[in-house]
Parts: structure tokens; sequence; C-alpha cells
């Protein structure tokens, strides 16, 4: 699972761009291989260290599947329910936090997926839901087992992306990697055509990215770091209320050290539990 994209990609005839990147993968000095869409689906969760994919076969998803039949480099979990696909995957990313991967059909297979996908929305869980859709010549034509999945996801989702050619495939896979796993964390949804992972397209996957749309906040601002301090030292009854950021950042120390100076009360939310000893006597609760 260490493999890096390049020697991966060296394996199969081709090779990732190099170099910075914009919203587009840069070109290449040689032709880039030629594969369906299902194909380069399984090479870039290959190439984003995937360990395992939760799924649910369907008619939108078939070409995926035989793609992922043949490979070894990843392990499919077949579950017996898109829900209980999504909430395995965000179990996987809660756990481990890695990127937890999930795939489902279109239409009803999305529906099921609603109710984990919000859940891992609300609680900010890293994950790429994969869902098929039918072809893109039907989408809107009330096609069998057709739902607007971009649209109902909208509200739930950090991102997502419908891909309608398959040569813009891999680049919206790097992003929704990229996305799901930066600045807050999120669930982001990559919708995919049964047409697209059947067509042939050129398979480029960038080592890395650069979104101009997208630039996540990671380092503090001073003047604000000066305004926090000052509302700090005003408050007349401060107290301090955490979330599940310490637990994603390992900062329970700096956090413990923190109370500890200025002596204020500690709670914290359900996704911060663990972050403050609950013995600690500055500890109230969860609220």
């Amino acid at each position: 699972m260490n493999t890096s994209n390049a020697e991966f990609l060296a394996t199969k005839g081709g090779q990732a761009a190099t170099g910075p990147q914009s919203d587009s993968t840069s070109p290449t000095k040689q032709p880039a291989p030629e594969m369906i869409g299902a194909e380069m689906l399984v090479h870039a969760l290959h190439a984003e260290g995937v360990e395992y994919v939760w799924g649910y076969p369907g008619g939108a998803v078939l070409f995926i599947y035989d793609e992922i039949f043949k490979q070894d480099k990843f392990e499919h979990i077949l579950v017996r329910h898109e829900q209980a696909a999504v909430h395995a995957a965000d179990g996987y990313a809660r756990a481990t936090g890695k990127v937890g991967v999930a795939l489902v059909t279109s239409g009803p297979g999305v529906t099921n997926a609603v109710t984990g996908i919000a859940t891992a929305y609300t609680d900010s869980i890293p994950m790429v839901i994969i869902t098929g859709n039918v072809p893109t010549y039907a989408i809107g034509e009330d096609a069998f087992q057709e739902a607007d999945t971009v649209g109902i996801t909208r509200p739930i989702v950090k991102h997502n992306f419908l891909v309608k050619d398959v040569n813009d495939l891999a680049v919206t896979l790097k992003k929704a990697f990229h996305i799901a796993r930066t600045g807050r964390p999120g669930p982001v949804l990559v919708d995919i055509p049964k047409d697209v992972s059947a067509t042939k397209g050129h398979f480029v996957y960038p080592d890395s990215l650069s979104m101009r749309s997208y630039n996540p906040v990671i380092k503090g601002h001073s003047g604000q770091i000066r305004k926090a301090v000052s509302l700090l030292q005003e408050g007349e009854r401060p107290y301090i209320y955490t979330g599940g950021g310490i637990i994603m950042a390992e900062a329970a120390k700096e956090l413990k050290e923190f109370a500890e100076l200025l002596g204020y009360p500690v709670t914290n939310t359900l996704m911060g539990l663990g972050g403050f000893p609950g013995t600690h006597q500055q500890f109230v609760g969860m609220l």
C-alpha cells in the first residue's frame, strides 16, 4: 500500500503527472495509457492507498465491480445494504483517521446511503462515496433507477462531482480525496455515469494538486489570535467549549495545558469526548 503513484503507474505502462498542478493535470512526456473509466477508478483508489472499499453491486456500477474483481490491491467488503456500506466506511475513518470509501449504485443505492453520508458530514468524517448513475445521455430523462444524486446529496457533503467525461475522472478522484481529508474533513461524493465507467480514456493521475477554488486555512491568523486572547481575558464567565477538532489534531495535551493555564471550566461536544480528562476538576461534562 506504500507504493508511490509513479511506481504504480510504471507497472501499468503509464506515468503520474509531475510538477505544480492546477485544476487540471499537466501534460506528460509519454502518452498516457488508455483504459476504461472503471479501471481508472481502481488504479486511483490504489494510488490513494485505499485498503478497503465497502459496497453493494447494482446495474450502474457493474463495470466497476468487474475491475474490482480483477485486482488484489485493496479488499472489497460486500454489505447487505448501502446504508451499511457508508456507516462501515465512516467507522473505518473514525478509527484510523484515513479516508473511508463506499461504493453504491444509482437511484435507490444513493438514497439508501443518505443517512450514513449525513452522519459523516455532521461529524466531519473524511469519506469518498463512489456512486453509479444512468448513462449521461439518460440523465434527466426519468431513466430506470435514476435519481438526482448531486441535488440530493448537496446539503450533506463537503463537495460532490458528476463526471461526464472519462478524461476528467482521474483528476476528479484526486480532488475528491484531497477535499475529504484536508481542512475540516468531510464526505465527498463522486457520481460516475455508467457510460463513463465503460468508455476508454487517457489515465493520468496527479501526484499533487492545487485547486484555486479550494484553499483550506492551515495556519492561524495573528490578528484573530490576538482577538481571541483579548476575548478570553475580558470574558466575565468564560469557559472552554471543545469539539472533534481536538481529537483530529491530537491536541489533547495542548488543550489540557491551555485549560490549566487559564483555570477556566471545560466542556465539549459529543465528538470532543476524550479530548479532555473526564476526571479533571475543571471538566463540567458534555453539552
